[in-house]
């Protein structure tokens, strides 16, 4: 997982829609797919490029994928932007 791949999983907006359904719930690609009109394919590569970028998590119950979301890689980024930006909070915590 590079910056780079995180970075260009969040500027596609359905997957940041993805990640908006998965901030609350842990959902199967069939849950996911139910928010779209997409193909499971398309929604399969979505969640491939998701998943590759660290920002999604997969565990395999019985006949189903259920994916979570990764906050741990959203802080990361989030903390970066924070520094970028100069916030004071960050600065505070050097």
């Amino acid at each position: 997982m590079g910056f780079n791949e995180t970075m260009k999983a969040l500027s596609d907006p359905t997957r940041r829609t993805i990640l908006n359904l998965l901030k609350d719930n842990t959902l199967s690609a069939g849950d996911i797919c139910e928010h779209f009109d997409m193909t499971g394919a398309t929604i399969s590569h979505h969640l491939s490029q998701l998943k590759k970028a660290g920002l999604i998590t997969e565990s395999k119950q019985k006949n189903f994928i259920y994916y979570s979301l990764n906050a741990s890689v959203l802080e990361e980024v989030m903390l970066w932007i924070s520094d970028l930006k100069g916030d004071d909070e960050t600065n505070e915590r050097k």
